[in-house]
């Protein structure tokens, strides 16, 4: 049975500083996964595109200049249109402490980085499932 935010999972904004990610992850998202979704450069991008995109998932670069996925994070909880939307940060730094800190962030989970183009999609279902079944 599919969890409510499984079937409700359809538009993502993604937030990565790397173009050459961003557009793998665009083929991922979109082509693969067919998600809707909505790319930004910047965590001040996100602040401006989320409020209208109304994403069901929001997957967060931790490493950004200017404003990092944490930082972009807590902006987005401020928010009306995105104070409850769940984040997936995706990092290639992820010792267990790190990853702890980012669920007590309030993360529903991480995905490493380098990602894989053909399973990305099936990753963030597995993540929003897990979540939700510990509900």
């Amino acid at each position: 049975m599919a969890s409510v935010l499984e079937a409700s999972l359809n538009k993502i904004l993604y937030v990565e500083d790397d173009p050459d990610i961003r557009a793998i992850a665009e083929l991922a998202l979109q082509d693969v996964g067919g998600f809707n979704a909505a790319l930004c450069s910047s965590g001040q991008q996100a602040l401006e595109v989320a409020p209208e995109f109304e994403p069901d998932l929001i997957l967060l670069d931790v490493m950004m200049p200017e404003m990092d996925g944490p930082e972009t994070m807590r902006r987005l909880r401020a928010l009306d249109a995105t104070r409850a939307t769940p984040v997936i940060f995706m990092t290639a730094r992820i010792q267990s402490t790190e990853i702890q800190e980012y669920l007590a962030l309030g993360a529903i989970g991480v995905i490493p980085k380098p990602f894989d183009p053909m399973t990305l999609a099936d990753d963030i279902h597995r993540i929003a499932k897990d979540n939700t079944q510990g509900a």
